[in-house]
Parts: C-alpha cells; sequence; structure tokens
C-alpha cells in the first residue's frame, strides 16, 4: 500500500482501521500486542515519508511491526499471523521484500542498519537510500547498541534512528520548555540555521567554533540528548509518538540532513486499547482473549514448568541466603519476578544484557553465593563466550537454568530453545541435567543448589509431557534412572521433557520397550550405559534439542570410545534446520514427532 499521496486525515483513519485490525487478529491468534498498538503511528508516518521497498526499514527486534506488514501487502494474510503456514509474528524477508531483515532477538537494529549504510554508501547510492531503524528504550540497555552507535557517530553514515520510548525509562520530558525546544530542534528552520552557522564559523577559525559549540551545549542540557549529541549523532526530541503531523515533519527533516540522526518518540504501550494501555507487562505478549473484557480465552489447568521452578527456587532461598539469581528482561516469563519482589536484595533483573547477567554472576559465585542464571534457552546463546570466560573457565557454580528449552511454538525460528545443549556440552567443567516432571525439578534445583560446578538444567515452555512413570529417586551427578525394564531389544532413552514423549509411545506399542531417563547427558551413566548396551543392541533417543552436538551425538560418542560397535542409536531430536513457527503440536507433527509418528517410525511403518 502506498500512503505518501494521502492526507492527515486519511492517514489517522488509517492508524484506527491498523490498530482495530491488530486487535481482532491478536485477540484471536495470540501475539505481541501493547508495543505494536503503540507504535502504529511511527509505522504510517515511516511510510507516509521513506519508502519500504527502497529504503532498509530495520525493526529491532520486529515484535512491534504488525502495522507494517498490513501495510504491505499482508492484510488478508495477517489472519494467519503465527499459525503453523501462515505469516511471522517478527519481520521475514521470505515474506515480503519490504522486511529487511530477521529478527527476533534484541538490539541488533543499529548494527544491522550501520551494514546497510556502509552498503549503500560503497554502492552510491546515497541519493536515493537511506536506512531507518526502529528501536524500543528497552533494547537500549544492551551493549551492541552502543557499539554501533560508537562507529556510526564516528563515521556519520546518514541514518534515521527512531527511537520508541513508549516506557519513558531514557529521559522524562522537562516541562513546557523541553517540549518548546524539541520541537524547535525538529523544525526545518532550526536545522537549516544550525547548517548555515556552522558554515559561518568555518570562517572564523577555532574560537568561533569552540562559542557556537558551547552555546549549542547549553541549549541542549536542558533536553535529554546530550548522551546521543556526545557520541556523534544528531538528536532531536522527545515528540509525540501519537502525533502523526508531528512525525511526518521531524521524519522528512531528519530524512534531509545527511547524517545520522536519532529521533526520539515517546508512546503509549497499548494506544488505542484502553484495557491494556500503560505499563501492563501481562500485555506485552498475549494468549487468546476476550476483547471486550480483556480476560484470556483459555488457562491450563496444569502446572508449568516454570511455575515449578519458580516454586522450588522459592524453596531453596528460603533455605539458604547464598542463593541469589538474576534474569534478563524476563522477569515473569522465567517465573523470577516473585524471587524478585521477596528477595530484591538477591535476585535481580538487569534488562536485556545477557552477557552482563552471565558475568556478574561468576563474580558472586566466586564470593561464596549460590547464583541462578535464569534465562530463555535462545537468549542464553547471546552470553556463550560469558558462560565460557567467566564462568566455566574458573570452574564457578553458576547454575543455569534454561526455560523454553525444546519447540516454544508461536514465535518460531529466532526463539526455538533447541541449541543449548550442543553449545554448552562442548564446554570443560560444564554438567547438563534436566527434569521430566513436577517432582523431578524439585529434587534437581535441590542437587544443584548444593552442586560446586557450573551446570545447566533445561526445561520446557508450558508444562512437562504427562507420562504414569515410577517416581523421580533423588538427583546424583552423572546417574540415570532406569523406569522400565523389559526383555527386548529395544531400549528408548529419554532426557528431560523427552521421557514423557518416550512414555507416551511406548504406550502405543505391543512390544513394550525399556525406558531409561538419562537424567544427565554431561557427565553420561557409563555403569549403566554398560549394562544398557548388554541387554538392547537398538537405542532411541527422545530430546527436544539439535540432533548435531546433542544427546544422541553424546551417546554415540561413548559407544565409540567404549568400543561397543554391536548398538545401533536412532535420535529424534531435531534435523538440522531452523524450526517454523506455529502451534506446537502442528510443528511437531510435520517434524514426525508425535507419539503415534514415532511408533509407527520404530515399527518401521
Amino acid at each position: 500500500m502506498d500512503i505518501r499521496h494521502f492526507t492527515l486525515s486519511e492517514l489517522e483513519a488509517l492508524s484506527q482501521k491498523i490498530r482495530d485490525r491488530i486487535l481482532e487478529v491478536v485477540s484471536s491468534n495470540g501475539g505481541h500486542l501493547s508495543s505494536t498498538l503503540g507504535a502504529t503511528e511511527i509505522i504510517v508516518a515511516m511510510h507516509k515519508v521513506f519508502n519500504p521497498h527502497k529504503d532498509p526499514f530495520i525493526f529491532d527486534v520486529s515484535h512491534q511491526s504488525y502495522a507494517h506488514k498490513l501495510l504491505t501487502d499482508r492484510w488478508e494474510e495477517f489472519a494467519t499471523l503465527r499459525q503453523f503456514g501462515g505469516i511471522s509474528g517478527y519481520t521475514k524477508p521470505s515474506e515480503s521484500d519490504a522486511d529487511y531483515f530477521v529478527a527476533g532477538h534484541s538490539s541488533t537494529s543499529i548494527s544491522l542498519g550501520v551494514g546497510a549504510a556502509k552498503a549503500i554508501a560503497l554502492k552510491n547510492e546515497q541519493e536515493n537510500r537511506i536506512p531507518v531503524v526502529v528501536i524500543g528504550d528497552g533494547a537500549m540497555s544492551a551493549g551492541m547498541v552502543y557499539e554501533a552507535l560508537n562507529e556510526l557517530g564516528d563515521r556519520k553514515y546518514p541514518m534515521v534512528i527512531i527511537l520508541n520510548d513508549n516506557e519513558m525509562s531514557i529521559a522524562k520530558p522537562i516541562g513546557a520548555l523541553s517540549r518548546m525546544l524539541s520541537s524547535a530542534m525538529a523544525s526545518p528552520f532550526y536545522q537549516r540555521f544550525k547548517r548555515k552557522t556552522e558554515q559561518f564559523v568555518d570562517n572564523f577559525g577555532e574560537g568561533a567554533h569552540y562559542l557556537a559549540k558551547r552555546f549549542e551545549e547549553s541549549f541542549k542540557l536542558i533536553t535529554p540528548g546530550i548522551m546521543f549529541e556526545e557520541m556523534g549523532i544528531e538528536y532531536i526530541g522527545p515528540i509525540d509518538g501519537h502525533d502523526l503531523k508531528s512525525l511526518i515533519e521531524t521524519f522528512e527533516v531528519a530524512k534531509g540532513m545527511g547524517k545520522p540522526v536519532l529521533v526520539h518518540v515517546q508512546t503509549i504501550k497499548g494506544k488505542g486499547y484502553e484495557i491494556a494501555e500503560g505499563k501492563h507487562e501481562k500485555w506485552h505478549g498475549v494468549s487468546p482473549f476476550d476483547l471486550k473484557s480483556g480476560v484470556a480465552s483459555s488457562k491450563s489447568s496444569t502446572k508449568s514448568a516454570t511455575q515449578i521452578y519458580a516454586d522450588a527456587l522459592m524453596d531453596q532461598a528460603a533455605k539458604n541466603e547464598k542463593i541469589v539469581g538474576v534474569t534478563a528482561a524476563m522477569p515473569s516469563g522465567t517465573g523470577l519476578s516473585v524471587l524478585i519482589e521477596k528477595y530484591p536484595e538477591r535476585f535481580w533483573d538487569v534488562a536485556i544484557a545477557e552477557q552482563h547477567a552471565v558475568t556478574s554472576m561468576g563474580a558472586l559465585a566466586k564470593e561464596g553465593f549460590k547464583p541462578f542464571c535464569t534465562i530463555y534457552s535462545t537468549f542464553l546463546q547471546r552470553g556463550f563466550d560469558q558462560v565460557i570466560h567467566d564462568v566455566c573457565l574458573m570452574d564457578l557454580p553458576v547454575v543455569f537454568a534454561l526455560d523454553r528449552a525444546g519447540i516454544v511454538g508461536e514465535d518460531g525460528e529466532t526463539h526455538q530453545g533447541a541449541f543449548d545443549i550442543s553449545f554448552l556440552r562442548l564446554i570443560p567443567n560444564m554438567t547438563l541435567c534436566a527434569p521430566r516432571d513436577e517432582l523431578s525439578f524439585y529434587q534437581i534445583v535441590e542437587y544443584v543448589a548444593g552442586y560446586q560446578h557450573p551446570c545447566s538444567i533445561r526445561y520446557p515452555r508450558g508444562s512437562f509431557i504427562e507420562a504414569d512413570l515410577p517416581a523421580s529417586i533423588p538427583f546424583e551427578t552423572g546417574k540415570g534412572q532406569l523406569l522400565i525394564s523389559n526383555d527386548s531389544d529395544k531400549l528408548f532413552i529419554g532426557y528431560g521433557n523427552g521421557v514423557g514423549r518416550a512414555a507416551q509411545t511406548i504406550a502405543l506399542m505391543e512390544d513394550k520397550p525399556s525406558l531409561l531417563d538419562l537424567r544427565f547427558v554431561k557427565p553420561l551413566d557409563s555403569e549403566m550405559l554398560q549394562t544398557m548396551a548388554q541387554r538392547h543392541k537398538q537405542w532411541y533417543v527422545f530430546s527436544d534439542s539439535a540432533r548435531l552436538g546433542g544427546v544422541g551425538s553424546a551417546l554415540l560418542e561413548w559407544l565409540s570410545e567404549a568400543k561397543i560397535t554391536d548398538v545401533q542409536v536412532v535420535s529424534f531430536e531435531y534435523d538440522d534446520i531452523f524450526i517454523k513457527h506455529g502451534n506446537t503440536k502442528l510443528v511437531e507433527e510435520s517434524l514426525g514427532l508425535l507419539p503415534e509418528q514415532l511408533a509407527k517410525t520404530i515399527l518401521g511403518g
């Protein structure tokens, strides 16, 4: 949809239509709501001033990009948002050439903008193209942002950075004077005056430059932009992010400046849906809900793994004052919010700063505390070097509690928790273990609370797969638990949530295999595996993780080292692909991982 010739009143009507469509679809499908509602006018103004098929539109995280999707020929298709086979909840170039880059993790946008600006300069296209970046104030807590700003301020590539401040956490406007000055700095008159002044003082040497610079700095001290100006980035704002006229005029000015410009825009989360307006975290990402009441359409009666973890950690924290913990901008999602509330001096949310979170816990461990670094599996990828350098190298007893391990459903490729076993298993001093149900989760948290080396526990989004199995026994380092012992050539080996999947598969088979809960993938239970290798010659591996470097790989390595050659290993871990988004059951069905599919595969059907 080309809206560059729309009048202001037409754009305002369009903005309301977009909000209505977002609410209609998200209330039915679930998705990100408050941020994307708040960014509607920003995106409409971007499409008015810039060309999304020519100018790189780069959305940080991109969960706030729904209006952009609706404006780029996906209005009808938007009904399939986050559904299996439908459009993604994030930007995705395979959907549209207006989606410049894949996004899903935070704080990458300005670096992408710098790369795009370099390419535009090398191709001599600066007269016709300019990168436009949208980044939220929350993403400004990550160090990568400042690495990019540092280079951008030095090299001065033309770029427009739109800082969507929907929490007022960067700076609050300082009364009427600040608003007046912000409007003045956004005006074409001020920018023309500044350029002419710069040209004028060039003729009068260093003294004139010094006086002009001092005047401008004093002018800006009462606005929030001094930090960006000191980094070499022009600053305009803050401006009202729901005032289309101001947004369009400001973007036009920024577009014509020929240098890096940061436009500070203040918005209200959930704008246009009164129930969600404001700083309500629960409206950031939502499941389907009733549009009139705001009440969730359905709630699971089964206790989630996240809830179990929070309860188990709370029990241990009450017993041991040395237990501390951290999360990176996901207090509710990881369950750590209840511990932060009860023990604010011992549990922290450090915002989107995974590297800092990991390293700071290393120092706490060195000082004799017992840190729990609670983080989504996918986001620990951002702290990989710190896990090696700042924890494992010194063999420090930090616990990495990895939520959302396995398929996460509608968030898709950027959020699937597939790789943690593969990238953690290779690190010296690291122990890897996993619970299979509520009892084993309590036991494993108690076990790792006293463990004196780095370790990782992984658990799924939602609830564990239910299965009627013998009760879990207390954890002992490197020891598995044989749950079902049968006179069969087949052995099912489950790890974590894979145990339940294996048990459900067994229930569909006449020839009942034995079932081993591996519990530890590093170190492996060599004694148990030796016994199993003598009794069972066909091993089937069940784990919600990538096959390459995963549980099956660990078992094959062990068999090779033990010089056991008559055991065949078949792994039902994930193939070497990025797993698509969609309802978890439908995604698993597409991968052939439902119990009835697995039973058929094993039986050669």
